[in-house]
């Protein structure tokens, strides 16, 4: 099973020093929950957040969000796909969402049976050492990939039916 290992460090980088600190300091646990949800929370949430002193204080803060639920109704073998990024068809949007974060692109698409369809495009990092980063934009590591790519993930009624990886640069 393929681990997006050097998430931890992307998402701390992207938070700034301050808060780079505050990341590493969250028990492997608690980072797994933190990197499924901050997709939820916008920079200002995030940062208090991780200003919290203890564990006890930050899960009530997430509780008290609404966050909680959403990745502990997962069963835990479905957590680990979404820490570890293995979204697979059949997934529901919100899933999807935790695990690769929000998509650098998306769009509406026409003519399909569901309601409501778009395609989400996600780009993605393969570093030297073989792992994936999901890039975001103003992304530091880019120019160390080993290789860059796109993933296309088409949500008919908020539900995964279809994910193509597309080669190149972009």
């Amino acid at each position: 099973m393929r681990t997006l290992l050097p998430l931890a460090l992307a998402a701390a980088l992207s938070l700034g020093c301050g808060a780079e600190r505050r990341v590493n300091k969250l028990d492997s646990e608690e980072f797994k929950h933190y990197y499924a949800l901050k997709v939820y929370m916008e920079d200002d949430a995030r940062a208090s957040y991780l200003k919290l002193k203890t564990r006890d204080e930050r899960d009530a803060y997430l509780k008290k969000e609404g966050l909680w639920d959403r990745f502990y109704k997962l069963p835990p073998e479905v957590q680990t796909q979404v820490y570890e990024g293995d979204v697979q068809v059949g997934w529901t949007k919100d899933m999807m969402l935790m695990s690769w974060g929000k998509p650098v692109d998306s769009k509406k698409l026409a003519g399909r049976a569901a309601q409501r369809s778009f395609l989400y495009i996600y780009r993605f990092e393969q570093t030297q050492e073989g792992g994936l980063l999901v890039w975001e934009p103003g992304s530091k590591t880019q120019y160390k990939a080993a290789a860059l790519f796109t993933r296309e993930v088409i949500l008919d009624d908020d539900k995964v039916v279809k994910i193509e990886q597309k080669p190149g640069k972009w």
